[in-house]
């Protein structure tokens, strides 16, 4: 296994649109893999393929306390969202970032496993939040983009700032 870079916004990258997986084969296996050593090591509850610049629909998540409970969704997409909820969340590619978001409560979505196997999972909470952010990846879209331009200019000021004092 190996760790992957992760890119850090407002890299032109995190923009990119994921293709779909034709063949879940030993490579996206392999790319699971990388993936979630990447997110634990970082760290961090998710990660989309977009971030370490693999613009493939693939995506890792752990939200258990002991990092036992990782999932895979490899072409997830969103069947069912139900309620409200605005959560503080975070993001590997925005480090040191955290605002509130707006999200559904509930999803329902439909993935294949890193077998190549589909099934449907049912979430809620923050598991919910976090299939929501990590889609959101994949579709080009990175989580400060729901905020108001006048914080997102906060943001993008405070990331040049930082970005020029570790160069």
């Amino acid at each position: 296994m190996a760790l992957l870079p992760i890119l850090r916004y407002p890299d032109s990258r995190l923009h990119t649109v994921a293709r779909p997986v034709t063949e879940v084969d030993d490579s996206i296996r392999r790319l699971v893999k990388d993936m979630a050593e990447t997110m634990y090591e970082a760290p961090g509850i998710g990660l989309a393929a977009t971030q370490v610049d693999v613009h493939r629909r693939v995506v890792v998540i752990d939200v258990s306390e002991d990092k036992s409970g990782l999932i895979a969704l490899i072409n997830p997409e969103i069947l069912e969202r139900s309620g409200e909820q605005v959560c503080e969340e975070g993001c590997l590619s925005v480090p040191g970032v955290y605002e509130k978001v707006t999200r559904a409560e509930r999803v329902k979505v439909k993935a294949l496993n890193d077998k190549g196997e589909p099934f449907e999972l049912e979430a809620e909470g923050l598991l919910a939040v976090c299939i929501q952010h990590e889609i959101d990846h994949l579709d080009g879209k990175v989580f400060v983009e729901y905020l108001s331009p006048l914080k997102l200019g906060r943001i993008k000021t405070k990331l040049a700032k930082k970005a020029r004092i570790t160069a």
